[in-house]
């Protein structure tokens, strides 16, 4: 995994996770809440989302072979995509059956204490996981809002361990609210809607992160100032004038495949063309060190028939 910002904030999320879930599930044994077990579940599910994030980032720096010429950065986009899959499957669909389930057959919550004690440092463990990928990801952020940079980073750890984290804090509130109002009211029916909208929440957050994910895995182009910088990179104003159209891919997070028509000089010689595109290649890696994998393909511009330059 690229940087030690999204590899220390799935650390932080999986030793966290870890600890809570231990702890909610023992205060499932002793209360029978379903919240509790619904949270526990939960907690377990992003462990093992954390694990597949560290694992496809390990994956992802095997060198490029023969078979796979390009490289193994998408690894990271299928770890990020099977995140959704577990957080749907284990965290979302078990929270809604157990929820339908304990508003069908309520039962009161037994020894209230060890649940809410329970919520309370879950919380404080899932802030402090909170922190620190809020704290790596404003690197990466800008001026950007939250939801802006989920939808357009190119690495998918740190937008995951947010919408986990965020998701898991949103839970404990929910959990913490079937509970109360559980244990107030004497009827264990709270307790199950509660349950029911962590189902709904995790549903929702998983939904989110296969849309984002599922968009890595066909394929993005560079963002807009990555482009930018390219472009101007390609042309020196002499040997390169002008770019006639460019295709940018991503092949993993930090690795940029550029493939460019550039308009030469007509009386340009084949050593002269050659050293054009060596100079290119030179400044375009200066410019955006990204860009890996650079094909450029000198022609003579023509207006008539020179396609849409983006």
């Amino acid at each position: 995994m690229s940087g030690s910002g999204g590899s220390r904030a799935v650390v932080a999320a999986l030793g966290a996770n870890l600890a809570i879930a231990v702890a909610k599930f023992v205060a499932f044994g002793f209360s029978g809440s379903s919240s509790m077990l619904a949270e526990g579940v939960h907690s377990l599910a992003d462990s093992g989302n954390q694990v597949l994030l560290l694992v496809g980032g390990h994956r992802a720096r095997r060198a490029a072979d023969s078979e796979h010429p390009f490289g193994y950065g998408r690894e990271r986009y299928v770890s990020g995509f099977l995140v959704s899959v577990v957080l749907f499957t284990l965290g979302g669909v078990f929270a809604l059956y157990e929820g339908y389930e304990k508003v069908r057959h309520p039962h009161p919550v037994d020894d209230w204490y060890w649940p809410v004690g329970v919520l309370a440092f879950a919380m404080v463990a899932e802030g402090l996981s909170f922190r620190t990928a809020v704290r790596e990801a404003r690197h990466g952020k800008g001026g950007q809002s939250w939801a802006g940079y989920v939808r357009t980073a190119k690495a998918p750890e740190l937008p995951v361990v947010l919408l986990e984290d965020a998701g898991a804090l949103i839970g404990l509130v929910l959990a913490l609210f079937g509970v109360g109002l559980a244990v107030l009211t004497h009827d264990g029916v709270w307790d199950g809607a509660g349950t029911l909208a962590i189902g709904a929440l995790l549903v929702a957050i998983a939904v989110v992160l296969a849309t984002e994910t599922k968009s890595l895995l066909l394929g993005e182009s560079a963002g807009p100032e990555a482009l930018e910088r390219i472009r101007a990179a390609l042309v020196d104003g002499d040997s390169v004038y002008r770019v006639i159209h460019m295709r940018t891919l991503h092949l993993g997070p930090e690795e940029l495949l550029v493939a460019a028509k550039i308009a030469v000089p007509a009386d340009a010689t084949g050593a002269g063309i050659a050293a054009a595109v060596d100079a290119a290649e030179a400044r375009v890696r200066a410019a955006e060190p990204m860009a890996r994998v650079i094909y450029l393909e000198p022609d003579l511009y023509d207006a008539a028939r020179a396609p849409d330059p983006t």
